[in-house]
């Protein structure tokens, strides 16, 4: 079965042609980061607008990478939720139009199961159950994935996610957007140890985690650093961006192992944009080795939002016989807010 799949939750437009016995043949993607950089964050108006300009010639381009033509495809899935409701319509509508002119499924997806099945298209995939941890800009939880919609809730942010907390500190100091990639790169150069944060709910019995009062300690010591130097040094900024990221990694990687414990499950899954952190995947590959556990990583072009994801997600459920019924019906919706436990 071959299935296209679309991407356009939030500020990238993905799209992607996937098989449910070959895997992953082609994908492509465009992120909007220059777009929105003059304006700190994503602006939704303009997402929306840039995803219809984008959409069909990345389908072009993946059909021809792929060496296929729409003919070809057997079904369409798309991203139903939670996102951006504009941004999400623009997905949406092209992948009923294509599966209603084509006569052929069209197969909404949640998008951090996307997320959440994606370290399944790396080599070797684990094998369920896992511990999923999903840290992205929107979303922090822990999952204890069974199989393909087989999703137990074992933690989240009470507030702020991990790459709100980065993106947020970055603002603080002054990084620029995106702000979670700028403080990474920032912290390779700030000295280990000599900036310690706060580490919220870290030795909290529960899997839960808060980032909104790390936000604030940046903020206290950065202006504490103003008023010692007047304009802050670059080594000092680098100091904070470090002990920023330390604090972040630290709560994760804690919470994360504490969920294997937990569960006695040996595998652990990270997915989401957070999971391209370098030292997270150390941390966590160091911690799990002591318990004899696993850890699985989406490939780090995919830990992006991303059209792959979805389309694979899609061919896993259809395998799965996990697919909605009445999927060549010409209605469609899309749900900005949509909890990952509410699907099966």
């Amino acid at each position: 079965m071959i299935i296209i799949g679309y991407e356009s939750s939030c500020d990238e437009t993905g799209v992607a042609v996937v098989c449910t016995e070959r895997g992953l043949i082609a994908h492509a993607l465009h992120s909007q980061i220059a777009m929105h950089q003059e304006y700190g964050g994503v602006v939704p108006e303009l997402a929306s607008r840039d995803h219809i300009r984008r959409v069909l010639p990345l389908t072009k381009q993946v059909l021809a990478e792929a060496g296929m033509a729409l003919s070809d495809v057997d079904a369409v899935a798309f991203t139903a939720g939670p996102g951006l409701a504009g941004a999400l319509l623009v997905g949406a509508s092209v992948a009923r139009s294509i599966a209603w002119a084509l006569d052929l499924p069209a197969i909404p997806i949640h998008h951090l199961e996307g997320h959440l099945l994606s370290p399944l298209l790396d080599t070797p995939a684990p094998e369920f159950p896992f511990v999923a941890l999903l840290v992205s800009g929107g979303h922090t939880q822990i999952m204890r994935v069974d199989g393909v919609g087989q999703y137990e809730l074992l933690g989240e942010t009470l507030d702020d996610a991990a790459g709100e907390a980065f993106d947020k500190s970055a603002k603080l100091m002054g990084l620029g957007y995106p702000g979670g990639p700028a403080l990474s790169k920032m912290a390779q150069s700030g000295t280990p140890g000599a900036i310690v944060l706060p580490r919220p709910m870290k030795h909290s019995k529960d899997l839960d985690f808060s980032f909104s009062g790390l936000k604030t300690a940046v903020l206290t010591k950065l202006r504490a650093l103003q008023a010692e130097q007047g304009t802050v040094s670059q080594q000092s900024l680098a100091d904070l961006a470090a002990g920023t990221e330390a604090a972040i990694v630290d709560v994760l990687a804690t919470k994360a192992i504490r969920a294997l414990k937990q569960t006695g499950l040996k595998r652990l899954v990270v997915a989401g944009g957070v999971g391209a952190n370098i030292p997270l995947r150390e941390h966590l590959l160091s911690e799990a080795s002591a318990l004899g556990a696993k850890v699985f990583f989406p490939p780090i072009e995919l830990c992006t939002d991303n059209g792959a994801m979805i389309a694979f997600a899609a061919a896993l459920r259809a395998r799965a016989g996990l697919l909605p019924v009445q999927l060549k019906n010409p209605s469609f919706t899309v749900r900005p807010r949509w909890d990952l436990h509410e699907i099966s």
